[in-house]
């Protein structure tokens, strides 16, 4: 079947949904919940619906790994709960996806790679924990970059030997970005209510932003990061990927806590709150924002015409902009590449240690040779440069990393964003996320991706939330929020109060490319 034609059976199926009376890509979490706690809907309705939504889907998005065999029964136990007057909450019922390096108690947490497709774990990440706790539903497991895009610099975003190639729901032949293509993709695609994703530099704002949707990287620490495959424990964080500020404040309220086994969360119980009460739509009255200019080199003119339409909503909604281009971002690069490399070796050591005994990679150097020897299925279109060059760092001892680790907690927190925020006198700082998704290219990778804004808060290891702004010819950007460390709530403030005035989400028409456009529609 022709990929235009297989466009168009996903699109009418999409319209269908929404003709039912299920319009899944609309449909906020918040809107599902409310629907849940007025009986309207039953959880395991929800699963089963989505479930379905995923099996006619997901043949050609790739965004869904595997399911969980045991969502129904949370959901009977949910409207159980329910029917007795004891919902747990907001999230109580809510068909959720996790990406696939998150542990799920009794199904595998691959990272994508063939490597781990044996690694089950008897205890669920406490990320996954807390969620269940509130009375969610785990649906199942999303796809995701390989090893969170950390194997290669020419790797693919969306691409595991696992998943396959996870393809963005505007437009088929466009990246969904990553490394949580498959948690974006799914939510924009309408297959769950909400999922988790992780960052450690882009992960979360880049998938977001080219789904439509909005994405928040907290605070370092205010997640455990327990039980998740991990790059950097400087800069490794959950955090959830929703269609709305709301559904992501349900969420991060759910998520937020302090874990003994991650020692970063110390804080996390001393911050955590009900981040839903923090939604003001009259937020950006009377605050100083930052726009930061010196991020905006190598956005295209059109992505800048969009933020420049986004700051004029700002301004609208009582906001004061003042332009701060006064920081260089040159010198963080390199730092950053010695910390991740020299921490993705210790710490995915660490982790590979306790793996179950029928994983047989049991270190960064037994990856690199289980690589090696299936090479046709995992290093088809790209190798494993990043590994190789992790492996060979001196451990967290070594005065290189030690000096590069502290330089750029120090440029990009104090004598970065701190500074930026105090000198120039704002509450937080503003840019475009990413610019418009390119087209998959396997032959040479993202090298077509682009800027972003994602690498000061990711090594400062501070918090940011991305909105959608609206679109370049059907493809969706995102407007950025980025504050102070433990600032969610007042990001989540002034990411509603845009959001309320903006209404730039649309959702996706699955076009096969952008010469073969569909009609697009509005969500409110």
């Amino acid at each position: 079947m022709r990929a235009s034609l297989v466009a168009g059976a996903l699109c009418c199926l999409t319209y269908v949904s929404a003709a039912a009376g299920h319009d899944f890509q609309c449909k906020s979490a918040a809107a599902v919940s409310a629907e849940l706690a007025g009986h309207q809907v039953s959880s395991q309705a929800l699963v089963k619906r989505y479930e379905a939504r995923i099996a006619r889907l997901n043949p050609k998005i790739h965004a869904v790994i595997g399911l969980n065999p045991r969502a129904m029964a949370e959901a009977r136990a949910s409207d159980a709960r329910r029917a007795d007057g004891k919902a747990l909450g907001p999230l109580d019922g809510l068909p959720i996806l996790v990406k696939d390096n998150i542990g799920i108690a009794g199904l595998p947490t691959t990272a994508g790679s063939l490597a781990l497709i044996h690694n089950v774990r008897s205890v669920s990440a406490p990320v996954v924990s807390h969620l269940r706790r509130a009375g969610a539903v785990i649906l199942g497991r999303t796809n995701l970059s390989e090893w969170a895009n950390i194997r290669s610099e020419h790797s693919t975003s969306g691409w595991s030997a696992v998943g396959g190639l996870t393809r963005n729901p505007y437009m088929l032949d466009r990246s969904a970005c990553g490394s949580s293509s498959g948690s974006a993709a799914a939510v924009a695609a309408g297959m769950a209510a909400a999922a988790i994703g992780t960052e450690t530099d882009g992960s979360i704002s880049c998938p977001a932003s080219m789904n439509g949707l909005v994405g928040l990287k907290p605070t370092v620490g205010l997640i455990s990061r327990t039980g998740i495959v991990p790059i950097s424990h400087t800069q490794d964080t959950a955090g959830p990927i929703a269609h709305t500020v709301r559904d992501a404040a349900m969420l991060l309220t759910a998520m937020a806590g302090s874990d003994p086994a991650d020692p970063a969360t110390a804080h996390a119980n001393a911050h955590r709150m009900d981040y839903t009460k923090a939604l003001n739509p009259h937020a950006l009255t009377g605050v100083r924002l930052g726009v930061a200019r010196f991020l905006l080199k190598g956005f295209t003119p059109e992505t800048l015409r969009v933020f420049d339409h986004a700051l004029d909503v700002l301004k609208a909604q009582g906001a004061t902009l003042v332009n701060v281009d006064d920081y260089h971002m040159a010198k963080l690069a390199k730092n950053e590449n010695i910390v991740l490399s020299t921490e993705l070796k210790a710490d995915l050591n660490a982790y590979l240690a306790g793996s179950p005994p029928a994983v047989k990679s049991r270190t960064l150097a037994q990856l690199i040779t289980f690589d090696d020897a299936h090479r046709q299925q995992e290093m088809q279109w790209f190798g494993q440069s990043m590994f190789l060059q992790a492996e060979r760092t001196k451990g967290l001892e070594d005065p290189a990393y030690l000096k590069a680790r502290a330089a750029n907690l120090r440029l990009a927190g104090p004598d970065g964003i701190d500074r930026l925020l105090e000198e120039h006198d704002v509450v937080a700082l503003v840019s475009p996320t990413q610019n418009p998704a390119s087209v998959i290219d396997l032959v040479n990778g993202d090298a077509a991706m682009g800027p972003g804004d994602s690498s000061l808060p990711a090594v400062a290891g501070y918090p940011y939330i991305t909105v959608p702004m609206g679109e370049v010819h059907g493809l969706p950007v995102g407007l950025s929020f980025i504050g102070p460390k433990w600032s969610e709530a007042r990001l989540l403030g002034l990411a509603y109060s845009y959001e309320q005035a903006s209404h730039a989400a649309r959702p996706p028409t699955f076009a096969a490319d952008v010469l073969h456009p569909r009609p697009a529609r509005s969500c409110h």
